[in-house]
């Protein structure tokens, strides 16, 4: 149930922004990476965004971040942002921004898949044992039916499946950041926290640029409009107007519904790369599209049983 002062403008545009904006930040990242190097592009990114959202903490009376609250943050930034969203760009470099969604999707899978085998040894239920191996035949499919006609700029099929699971493997980094949160000495408000994690996040994710050589292979002469414009979209819309209005929704909404971008984001994506980047979009695609998706469903589904313990939950979004 919504709140009563929620009115239906203001659920409508919030969960506009969720749907669309983050389903939209894999093909801004597609064109970002066109002529700005991945690893700085997504550090631009977060630390500006990072740093305005930092200062609108401060100014509704945040008090400045104590040195256990900056190694937190640092270490919950190098896990979600610099690998949950570094690895995303580097990757998107030769896999569509559609397939990258959808692997992207496959982030609950491993949240309940780390909550059971982790330190906290959470019990699963049926259905969340169905949608994971059901999400791991679905990744199967999805990967094996990416192939070297779906390369973004001829990109061969070993480019393609090397991007793809680079992808997962930044899902799984974003996992780990997520439930090392749980227990994180992050300072209240989340919004807050998340500053502070964007920040040191999209510091680190500068210093990989450093050391990967990129700062010498950039040349901003040569940084096309269209990613310039991508970069700002980034940092002004995916990065603070998507989550302010997610964390609006969490205080609204059930948790259940502001979460359904999870299934949302994936069906944009793809659909945006197809009219805008004519990207490819195959059968074994498609098939894999509706094996994650559903898993994800059962995954979501089962993770709330009545009475049961609380469950491993999907922390609000820094790298959409």
């Amino acid at each position: 149930m919504t709140r009563p002062h929620a009115s239906t403008r203001d659920l409508l545009l919030a969960f506009a922004a969720v749907y669309l904006v983050w389903g939209s930040t894999y093909l801004a990242i597609r064109f970002g990476v066109e002529t700005i190097p991945p690893f700085l592009l997504g550090g631009v990114r977060f630390f500006t965004a990072g740093l305005i959202l930092t200062a609108v903490s401060r100014l509704r009376g945040a008090p400045a971040p104590k040195p256990s609250e900056w190694k937190a943050a640092t270490i919950s930034g190098t896990f979600m942002v610099a690998g949950g969203n570094g690895l995303v760009c580097w990757a998107e470099q030769y896999v569509p921004s559609g397939l990258a969604a959808l692997l992207v999707a496959t982030v609950p899978l491993w949240l309940v898949a780390i909550a059971r085998l982790g330190p906290d040894r959470e019990p699963t239920s049926r259905l969340e044992v169905l949608g994971l191996v059901l999400g791991l035949v679905g990744v199967v499919v999805l990967v094996r039916g990416s192939g070297a006609e779906i390369g973004i700029g001829g990109a061969s099929s070993d480019r393609v499946m090397l991007g793809a699971f680079v992808i997962l493997g930044a899902s799984l980094s974003w996992a780990i950041g997520s439930m090392y949160n749980r227990r994180a000495a992050l300072p209240s408000p989340p919004l807050y926290a998340t500053a502070l994690t964007m920040t040191a996040g999209g510091l680190v994710l500068m210093l990989i640029g450093l050391g990967a050589g990129e700062f010498g292979r950039l040349s901003l002469a040569d940084v096309s409009a269209r990613s310039w414009w991508a970069l700002l979209y980034l940092i002004l819309f995916g990065s603070i107007v998507a989550f302010s209005a997610y964390m609006w929704l969490l205080r609204t909404v059930r948790p259940a519904a502001a979460g359904t971008y999870a299934y949302i984001n994936p069906v944009v994506a793809l659909f945006l790369g197809w009219w805008l980047a004519d990207e490819g979009f195959t059968l074994p695609m498609l098939a894999g599209t509706v094996i994650i998706v559903a898993a994800v469903v059962l995954v979501q589904r089962g993770r709330a049983p009545k009475g049961g313990p609380r469950p491993a939950t999907v922390r609000a979004p820094v790298s959409r």
